[in-house]
């Protein structure tokens, strides 16, 4: 997903709102960007990307319980049963950790520059990072970081979903497309047009009714059949969208819009938005946990600067909403 340059696009410093939705700050401070928030409802923890470095949270008691370190132009964290991994864009690699102990267990160099998003699939237990500048996708055993293939994006690929039965999906930003990947042949079988949609960035999938959620550029959720690649419905959402989420115990999808500082909810069941909740400006990515059903969202406070805007040091933080 887009990181520090896509803040330099926000309005003015990020002021947070005073909502009472928000039912905490959890100040993580230091500096540098941020990406990808994952949340583990099972472990109860939460990763955090953060600068050279993912941060773990406690998730119940939102405390800081380790990082992983050295992870330069981190972008997202993907898990399997016993580990952890990161995609560590400017080194090309992924960072494999322990999920108990947090310890660093190897690093494992991509086939493509710059990966970004990164999954686990249990379905065929491989993990795939997806090479925004590369423009292609590397597969890895899970368990052996062995490369088992490495497929063509034909664009920039940007967020990815499994249905955890032998397909995995990822938004193609740059030509507005859903690309579908057969994880047993690891090709891309199909490619959907998303029409109405400009730009889709962030991709989250209800597995029971196999509807994909693709949030765009274009202030637009678009909402697609999984197994046709139809577009069934749309629905407005904000400007400086990166991120969505679905719970499944709701019946929701949750739109992330950074630069107008809320989230769309938008219904699964008819695709009208429901609400628009505040949060605060430069939350733009989002996770949620689907035990308690809240959602968090990393952020901190920008101010001017030459050429762009810069995030206030010691002011990052996740923001935690009980919708």
């Amino acid at each position: 997903m887009r990181r520090l340059p896509f803040l330099a696009l926000l309005l003015l410093a990020a002021t947070l709102s005073a909502d009472d939705k928000i039912v905490r700050h959890v100040k993580i401070g230091g500096e540098g960007g941020w990406d990808y928030v994952t949340v583990d409802s099972s472990g109860r923890r939460l990763y955090q990307s953060h600068g050279d470095r993912v941060v773990v949270l406690d998730l119940d008691k939102q405390t800081v319980v380790g990082e992983i370190a050295n992870t330069p132009g981190v972008h997202g964290v993907a898990l399997s049963p016993d580990r952890g991994f990161v995609s560590a864009g400017r080194a090309n690699s992924v960072v494999v950790f322990d999920r108990d102990s947090l310890k660093r267990l190897g690093e494992w160099k991509t086939t493509g520059e710059n990966p970004d998003a990164i999954l686990y699939d249990p379905h065929s237990k491989h993990l795939f990072t997806f090479n925004g500048r590369g423009k292609n996708i590397t597969v890895f055993d899970a368990g052996n970081g062995n490369v088992v293939a490495t497929i063509d994006a034909g664009g920039k690929p940007e967020f990815a979903v499994t249905d955890q039965r032998g397909r995995v999906f990822v938004n193609i930003e740059d030509t507005s497309e859903l690309a579908v990947i057969d994880v047993k042949r690891n090709v891309i079988e199909k490619r959907w047009k998303l029409t109405g949609c400009e730009g889709p960035s962030g991709l989250a999938i209800d597995r029971l009714r196999r509807y994909l959620f693709s949030v765009c550029g274009n202030e637009t959720m678009v909402i697609s059949d999984a197994d046709s690649g139809k577009v069934i419905g749309s629905a407005p959402i904000g400007k400086g969208v990166d991120g969505v989420a679905y719970d499944p115990g709701k019946n929701l999808a949750y739109a992330s819009n950074g630069r107008d500082g809320t989230i769309t909810v938008v219904r699964a069941t008819d695709f009208k938005v429901a609400e628009t909740i505040p949060t605060a400006r430069g939350a733009r990515t989002i996770a949620v946990d689907e035990k308690t059903h809240h959602l968090f969202l990393p952020t901190a406070k920008l101010e001017p600067a030459e050429p762009r805007w810069r995030i206030v040091p010691d002011t990052f933080e996740v923001i935690e909403v009980a919708p």
